[in-house]
Parts: C-alpha cells; structure tokens; sequence
C-alpha cells in the first residue's frame, strides 16, 4: 500500500512539474526604424537627366 501511494506522489509530482513547460516561450517583437534619406536624394536623378538633355541639345 505503501508503494502506490509514494508512486501515486511522483506521478502527481512529475506531472505538475512539466505542466509549465507546455505554452510556447513568449517573444518580444523587434522594433524596426527606418532612416530616411535626404530630402535632395530625389532629386539628383532629374538633375542629372535635364543636364544630359541640355548638352546633347547644344550639339
């Protein structure tokens, strides 16, 4: 009687020591910033295409 009721104690005992374990781990998300870039960055590529127009124009 003895012995089922100390394997009945470790049977409960096993049971609620690994019922935590069950959820997955909880992550925190990540923050991602972005940089923006200069505001004359848009700007350039036309420039330069409006130059390249110009000189081909004086030829």
């Amino acid at each position: 009687m003895k012995k089922i009721t100390l394997a009945a104690a470790l049977a409960v005992a096993a049971t609620t020591a690994t019922a935590g374990n069950l959820q997955p781990p909880v992550m925190e998300e990540t923050v991602v910033v972005e940089e923006t870039t200069a505001s004359s960055g848009g700007i350039v590529v036309p420039l330069m295409i409006l130059l390249m127009a110009a000189a081909v124009a004086s030829n």
